[in-house]
């Protein structure tokens, strides 16, 4: 950059660098429809061949190294990541920081970033992920892809491009958000004989210190949207990423440092904080006297945990839920169990939209060649997974592997139960990876079981598992899934009729749930695909979180309104 600009003259012209493509979200959202800046596929990323290279050579360059981040308070090093596909440790290690000294040092770089005009943070923010995308997209997709174990095309989707779709959302409704509040007024009423004018000017204060937890499995898709919403409104960020996916937040937060500096901001307003599994830091942070805000990704005992103790800082949370299917008559049956098995088999269902239960008539499902037997579906469905998995190369496309090893066990222990208990209609078994043989890997596993094994299905199984339920008619099967998302959490549902009447009672009664409804889709989208700019992400109705990418909702809270009002003179009153 100009280093004769003045400092606030630098972030005034990122804002205008960026208008063009702030003003076409801002029309997105307006609007919910499909748009996006940057290419969908990689082949189709400018000079991909070249950026995919330089992005596996600045990640490679990070294995079994320190990484250079210069942060306040530094008090020795951390690393303890594991390729879910070599089954080796990364290596990389990284700076520790005190929590007392990033939050004082955060605390700190607020007072000019929350002066800075709307369009400057805007500006500002807009660069950092410009940057992100143009500098540093793929590498970023290796370390998603060696740390969270997603697949390339999956890593650059949904944590690379979608994740940056995200993140201009949020500075749309955060922009919105801002804009309504006037900073100035003139307020005139007569008290008797009277009149009383009063200069107003309202001030827009940020909350202070926001505390943002990235989870194993998608560190960005939820990371870089709540630090942005901080981040706009004024806040400082201290980034906590999960021990096993560290890399793809470091990096971020290097970049966001870099930028602000750049623009002439206290680079502090980012900074990472960092803990071990066997010694976590996540209470401390939450419960630190500094923290204002806490943004947390995760699992649902710790974000319960949050939404309990991070008072009086405000808590935005996304956890887990039992997201299910609904089968009740079908015009295309092979299409729908197609499209069903592609979603259970999407990145081993570590996904927080990956569906789970799965409820079915025990009269079966309705075509137009007759009623299909329950028993039938189920063996289908089951058939069209293992069709999806049984070739390794396109296994490892569309399963990649298990991010921990506590999946293995779970699947174990859920097998062993289905069996007991219920049938099980297809077993998992690690595939052999056609690049990494030594990947961590599991084919789906699929029970058949009855309402009555409520306690195994009763709350998420994080990983390739789902379960076929059997329920007295449609009716019931609406009843049952409906009640999974009231009491267990539910963020996505799928569902199937065509009774008009039916998808109405649904629409109503997923609406209560707080879940968001897919009804009838099928095809070569996946079904629980979350498009930024048109689709609300979490409802905040029911246990899978309080809060929703992206609504006004996600960033008002993040500031506040302070005014001041004093007499106009005389003289300036009979002027005006």
């Amino acid at each position: 950059m100009n280093a004769v600009l003045r400092p606030e003259a630098v972030p005034a012209t990122l804002f205008d660098k960026h208008r063009a493509t702030f003003e076409r979200a801002v029309l997105a959202c307006r609007e919910r429809h499909a748009w996006s800046p940057y290419p969908e596929q990689p082949g189709k990323y400018p000079d991909a061949a070249a950026a995919q290279a330089a992005g596996l050579a600045a990640f490679e360059a990070h294995r079994g190294s320190a990484f250079a981040l210069e942060q306040p308070g530094a008090v020795g090093e951390l690393g303890e990541e594991v390729s879910p596909y070599t089954r080796k440790p990364l290596g990389v290690r990284y700076p520790r920081s005190g929590i007392d000294a990033l939050f004082d040092a955060a605390e700190a770089a607020i007072g000019d970033w929350a002066e800075a005009s709307v369009d400057t943070r805007i500006g500002v923010l807009m660069e950092a992920l410009d940057t992100l995308y143009r500098e540093h997209l793929f590498e970023i997709v290796h370390a998603v892809m060696h740390t969270a174990g997603q697949s390339f095309n999956m890593a650059y989707a949904g944590s690379g491009v979608n994740a940056l779709d995200r993140g201009i959302e949020v500075l749309v409704h955060a922009r919105q958000a801002m804009d309504a509040i006037t900073p100035r007024a003139r307020w005139e009423r007569a008290f008797g004989t009277t009149k009383i004018v009063l200069d107003k000017r309202y001030r827009l204060v940020p909350r202070g210190v926001a505390v943002c937890f990235s989870c194993a499995s998608f560190p960005t898709w939820n990371a870089w949207p709540s630090m942005l919403a901080s981040l706009a409104t004024g806040n400082a960020v201290i980034v906590k990423p999960h021990p096993a996916t560290v890399l793809p937040m470091a990096i971020t937060v290097r970049v966001f440092r870099a930028v602000l500096a750049a623009a002439g901001f206290d680079a502090n307003l980012v900074t990472l904080a960092l803990d071990t599994q066997a010694e976590p830091i996540g209470k401390l942070l939450v419960q630190h006297p500094k923290t204002a805000i806490v943004d947390f990704t995760g699992s649902v005992a710790f974000g319960q945990w949050v939404e309990r103790n991070a008072h009086p800082a405000l808590a935005f949370t996304e956890t887990a839920g039992c997201n299910t299917v609904v089968i009740d008559s079908v015009t295309d049956l092979d299409a729908v169990l197609r499209s069903l098995a592609t979603t259970l088999c999407m990145f081993s269902a570590q996904m927080c939209t990956s569906p789970q239960n799965i409820y079915l008539p025990k009269q079966g499902v309705r075509t137009p060649r007759g009623t299909v037997g329950f028993d039938e579906v189920a063996r289908r469905l089951a058939d069209a997974v293992k069709a999806l998995t049984g070739d390794p190369k396109k296994a490892a496309m569309i399963l990649a592997t298990l991010q921990s090893d506590r999946t293995h066990a779970m699947l174990d222990g859920m097998a062993a139960e289905g069996e007991r208990r219920g049938e099980v209609l297809l077993r998992h078994a690690p595939y052999s990876h056609p690049e990494y043989p030594e990947a961590r890997t599991s084919t789906p596993l699929m029970l058949k079981v009855g309402k009555g094994e409520r306690d195994l299905y009763g709350e998420e199984r994080f990983g390739p598992v789902s379960f076929v339920i059997a329920c007295d008619d449609a009716a019931d099967a609406l009843a049952q899934a409906t009640r999974d998302a009231k009491e267990f959490g539910g963020l996505t549902a799928f569902f199937y009729s065509t009774d008009a009447a039916f998808v109405e009672r649904a629409e109503r009664a997923f609406a209560r749930a707080g879940a968001q409804l897919t009804v009838n889709l099928t095809g070569p989208m996946p079904l629980n695909f979350a498009a930024a700019y048109s689709d609300y992400h979490v409802t905040g109705l029911n246990p899978a979180g309080n809060a929703s990418l992206t609504d006004l909702a996600f960033v008002t809270g993040r500031f506040r309104i302070s005014q001041s009002r004093q007499p106009v003179p005389a003289a300036d009153t009979t002027t005006a």
